[in-house]
Parts: structure tokens; C-alpha cells; sequence
């Protein structure tokens, strides 16, 4: 299982260099074409030089090729000139966008769309060596706000040492990511030796109100990726805000016992157990915790994960 998988991901290593590479030129490219496109903007826009009026009769025919300076234009030419220049520029930004949030990337095996970390080998490992422990999540995995030696994926790979657990713990965490992006990136961060995977996304599905059975199906599909590779599983749980309702409240909180319940993996409620609400353990946006707050996350966690610890002495 690892041998192949391990051969993907080397791979699938020099395509993804390439494609960072091409990236930075393209973007270095798109500057240079916008700071060009700024500044005859700017000279655009300046006012225009008194223009002798133009004379009666017939217009002026130039020979086909010949070269016209700004001094002998007439004030239409100006005014077109001026005209391709608000075009220019609003190509070369249209274009400059794209490239930067739309990237061409080359076909990889399992290779996430752009924009999602793209697999646990370039997320943060907090320990030393040892098979993989992977917690896969979003800005409360991630430890936004906070050190990421601070966030509760470092510090639980610190207990783990010390008690006696040779192991890596990798912070696979993404700010901003649902479920969707989640399982788009899932078959990358479960790449390698991972005996492990900590599942807590799900927070930003409910933040945004999105369909609870939506969230469900994405989930599953990355139980399921861990479930053919061997992985253990500690699934987190969420909470919806209340301002969707009761209902949706209910049906949102219900997916994840139902889940660890059809796939038969280990199951965390909810992930800020204890943490939630209180001004004291959260920063001042009132939804991440702080450093003592990963600290309670980390020991709720760590004792949730008892019962899969021996996963990570088995031979791989």
C-alpha cells in the first residue's frame, strides 16, 4: 500500500514543482504587464494639450506605414488613442486575475484543484519522525490567529511523545476549507505512512449555511478514502450557528454521529467541547480558540484518539 502510493506522490512531485514554477512566471509576467498598463493609464489620463482646431476640407490621408508622432495628432486620434488604452489595461488586469486565482496545473495523479494545501507532505509536521498522524481541517485545525507550535495538532504531537509514541503529526489544516475542498485534497493528505487521520471539517459548511446532507456525502467519501487505505479514524464533530434555525441546527449536528455510526470509526461530538463561548479560551472574533483554548482541544483530542493508538505501532 505505502509502496505505491509513495510512487505517485514521487511522481507526481516534479509536475507539481513545474507547475509552481510556471505559476511564479506567469504572475511576475501579469505584474510587469499591469505596472506597463498603469502607467500609460496614467499618461491616458492626463490632460490633453491644446489641440489646433482641425482644418476644413477633406481629412488628412498618410501614406500607408508611416510613423505618427503625438504632436501630430488631432484631437480624435487622441481621443481613440485614449480608448485603447482603457481597453488594454482592462484586458491585461481581466487576465492578470485569472492567472492568479485560476492556475493551470498539470495532470497529476489525486491532485488537488489550485488553491487547497496541497497534500500532507507540504502541510506542518509538528514532531520528529515515525509513521503519519494526519488532522485534516480548517482554521481551528490550522491554528489561525495563534503559533503554529501553539495550534492543537503541535501540541498534541508533544503528548504523544512524551508518552512514548514515535510519531508524526501533521497539521493538514486550511483556513476557510469545507468539506468540499476538504475531500478535494483528502487523497494527497492521506499520502504516505499514515496510520492516523483526525476528520474536523465541517465548521465552514455550517457557517455558510450549506446543505447539511451535502456536508454529509463529502465526508463520508473521505471516510471511505481512509476506510481502502488502512487509516484509523477520529472523527471531530460541529455545531451550526443558531441563526439557520432549529432545524437546521439539528440535522447539521446529526450527520456526524450518523457517520461515525455507519463507518464505525471513532468520534469526538464536538471538536471545542469546553472551549466554545468562553471569552477567556477564545480570541476576540469569539470563534477561535487561543493558546489555552488549543491546549484543552489538544487533551480532548488526545484522549478521544486512546483507543487508535495502537494503530501506530503495527508494522506498515
Amino acid at each position: 500500500m505505502t509502496g505505491r502510493h509513495a510512487a505517485a506522490r514521487q511522481a507526481a512531485t516534479p509536475a507539481r514543482i513545474a507547475a509552481s514554477r510556471k505559476r511564479v512566471t506567469n504572475l511576475r509576467t501579469c505584474r510587469a504587464a499591469r505596472t506597463a498598463a498603469g502607467a500609460a493609464w496614467s499618461a491616458a489620463r492626463a490632460p490633453e494639450p491644446p489641440v489646433p482646431p482641425e482644418p476644413a476640407g477633406p481629412p488628412e490621408r498618410r501614406p500607408p506605414g508611416c510613423v505618427i508622432t503625438l504632436g501630430s495628432m488631432t484631437g480624435t486620434d487622441l481621443r481613440r488613442v485614449r480608448h485603447l488604452l482603457i481597453v488594454l489595461q482592462a484586458t491585461v488586469l481581466a487576465a492578470c486575475v485569472g492567472v492568479a486565482e485560476n492556475p493551470a496545473e498539470p495532470a497529476a495523479p489525486s491532485a488537488p484543484p489550485g488553491g487547497g494545501s496541497p497534500a500532507a507532505a507540504d502541510a506542518a509536521p509538528a514532531g520528529g519522525s515515525g509513521p503519519l498522524l494526519v488532522a485534516l481541517g480548517d482554521s481551528l485545525t490550522a491554528g489561525l490567529g495563534i503559533d503554529l507550535d501553539e495550534a492543537y495538532p503541535a501540541r498534541l504531537a508533544r503528548a504523544l511523545r512524551a508518552d512514548g509514541y514515535a510519531v508524526t503529526v501533521v497539521n493538514a489544516g486550511v483556513s476557510g476549507d469545507t468539506t468540499a475542498a476538504g475531500l478535494a485534497r483528502a487523497e494527497w493528505a492521506l499520502e504516505g505512512d499514515v496510520r492516523i487521520l483526525i476528520l474536523a471539517l465541517g465548521g465552514n459548511d455550517g457557517l455558510r449555511g450549506l446543505p447539511p446532507d451535502q456536508m454529509k456525502r463529502n465526508l463520508s467519501q473521505i471516510l471511505s478514502l481512509a476506510a481502502e487505505r488502512g487509516v484509523r479514524v477520529l472523527l471531530a464533530g460541529m455545531e451550526a450557528p443558531p441563526n439557520f434555525g432549529a432545524a437546521y441546527t439539528a440535522a447539521f449536528r446529526g450527520v456526524f454521529a450518523e457517520l461515525a455510526r455507519e463507518h464505525d470509526v471513532a468520534f469526538l461530538p464536538f471538536l471545542l467541547d469546553g472551549v466554545a463561548a468562553d471569552p477567556a479560551l477564545n480570541q476576540a472574533d469569539g470563534i477561535h480558540p487561543n493558546a489555552a483554548g488549543a491546549a484543552i482541544v489538544a487533551a480532548r483530542v488526545r484522549d478521544a484518539l486512546e483507543p487508535l493508538l495502537p494503530a501506530l505501532s503495527r508494522e506498515p
